[in-house]
């Protein structure tokens, strides 16, 4: 998501400033409901490839160790900014591709070894890192705009289709994902500027499953067999490398880094610090470390959360003392196994409904953030060539791909990846090389 507010604000609790307990629990709490993609993503995993509860009960479990031990890095030692990370849908788009073709061992084996690689890269080098050489290739808005809508796009099959269920009377689960999606949408719409509207989907989720267990029950047998306390299982898919999947893994850390940075950029402005690019370098170093470290116990690369901005903007609350707060509330959930079965016990056509207006608010995120791209022909053959070419390859019939490399089968099969790769070249391209070409035979052009 893209940062919001005005960059022109400042905070009535400063960075460094110190806030009594009571008030830094809640509004650690306040932080920690808004993470919307630790409560989906995991679970819509454990959909997609057909993964039994307790083994997404592990993912859940590694996500919120990951978040936990990323926010504790930035807004402690490294970054010290009030910064919350968690699960990002390129993360999850790309985890699951790779699983479908690899396996789960090496899909977050891969996503392991390209968070070390990209923690290399982001080591300060003279004070500027390679990483300052990768992320503008995310970075423009055409390209990261563009990605969030091909996103958006992609997941929508996710969603809908599962709202009648795979169990039980279509009409009862078609009742709760709309109950779902109606609290969403009124959380959303009349929550203002409060809390309500940045928890919408979590309130929604649990408005859901009330109505859903009212109606048909849930089975939490599962919850109950788990036990309290449990260190989070090293490689607990086992662990592989795929050197196809590490470039698009390395090419997701770059949209998770630009995206990143623009969110440090506005904290500090905020806040009235001086953002280095040493400490934008050891931000960057701690959220991909972080990442690759929980990869190991099974969870998603992380950036930093909008959501959490806007809770910074609203209430002007903005020490970096609450939001490690939140990392260890999260750290410590991530040591509850329980808590993990249970959200992966959520029923499915609620999480459907939730995850579908949560892909749509991504997909109009997108759209916002290529508000002032300028719609020359070029900009326009960026994104419409990548836009039709990365979803009609995920059409191609299968005597096509059969003979193909699995490599190319993963590209084809997934429009966010070749999406990606087409944004990056092109825009690289038309608007690097072409434009650079052609503008000055325009004498209105010329210097």
């Amino acid at each position: 998501m893209p940062p919001v507010g005005d960059r022109d604000y400042r905070l009535s609790v400063g960075i460094e400033e110190r806030l009594p307990p009571a008030m830094v629990l809640g509004y650690a709490l306040q932080h920690l409901v808004a993470l919307t993609g630790i409560w989906i993503f995991p679970v819509l995993i454990g959909q997609e490839l057909s993964l039994s509860k307790a083994q997404v009960g592990l993912i859940v479990q590694a996500c919120f160790i990951t978040t936990g031990l990323v926010t504790i890095l930035q807004s402690g030692r490294l970054l010290r900014l009030p910064v919350v990370q968690g699960p990002t849908a390129v993360f999850f788009v790309v985890l699951v591709s790779g699983a479908r073709t690899y396996g789960l061992g090496a899909a977050f084996g891969s996503m392991a070894v390209a968070g070390l690689l990209f923690a290399a890269l982001s080591l300060p080098i003279r004070r500027w890192g390679l990483i300052g050489y990768l992320s503008p290739l995310m970075s423009p808005p055409l390209i990261y705009g563009m990605l969030l809508v091909i996103i958006g796009v992609q997941l929508a099959g996710i969603g809908l289709p599962n709202w009648f269920g795979v169990s039980g009377p279509p009409s009862l689960n078609f009742g709760a994902a709309m109950a779902t999606a109606l609290v969403i949408l009124a959380c959303m719409i009349f929550g203002g500027a409060s809390v309500v509207r940045r928890a919408a989907l979590l309130i929604g989720i649990l408005v859901g499953s009330l109505f859903y267990t009212a109606s048909q029950g849930i089975d939490l047998s599962e919850v109950g067999a788990s036990p309290m306390i449990r260190l989070p299982s090293l490689l607990p898919f086992g662990f592989g490398v795929s050197w196809a999947l590490v470039p698009l893994m390395l090419l997701a850390y770059a949209q998770a880094a630009a995206d990143a940075m623009g969110i440090y950029s506005l904290l500090s402005r905020w806040g009235g610090q001086t953002l280095t690019k040493d400490r934008v370098s050891r931000g960057i170093f701690g959220e991909v470390l972080g990442s690759a470290v929980g990869a190991t116990f099974g969870g998603l690369g992380t950036t930093s959360y909008a959501e959490n901005i806007g809770i910074i903007r609203v209430s002007g609350i903005g020490s970096r003392r609450v939001t490690l707060a939140a990392g260890c509330f999260a750290l410590a959930v991530g040591f509850i196994p329980k808590i993990g079965v249970l959200i992966a016990c959520m029923p499915s056509p609620v999480l459907s409904a939730a995850s579908t207006l949560l892909f749509g608010v991504i997909a109009v995120s997108g759209i916002q953030i290529m508000k002032n791209v300028v719609w020359d022909e070029m900009n326009t053959a960026v994104a419409g060539v990548s836009l039709i070419l990365c979803l009609g390859l995920a059409a191609l019939p299968d005597r096509i791909l059969s003979g193909a490399s699995p490599a190319l089968r993963s590209l084809a099969a997934q429009p966010m990846l070749t999406g990606i790769i087409l944004l990056v070249v092109l825009n690289g391209l038309i608007n690097g090389v072409i434009r650079r070409m052609i503008l000055p035979a325009d004498p209105k052009d010329a210097p």
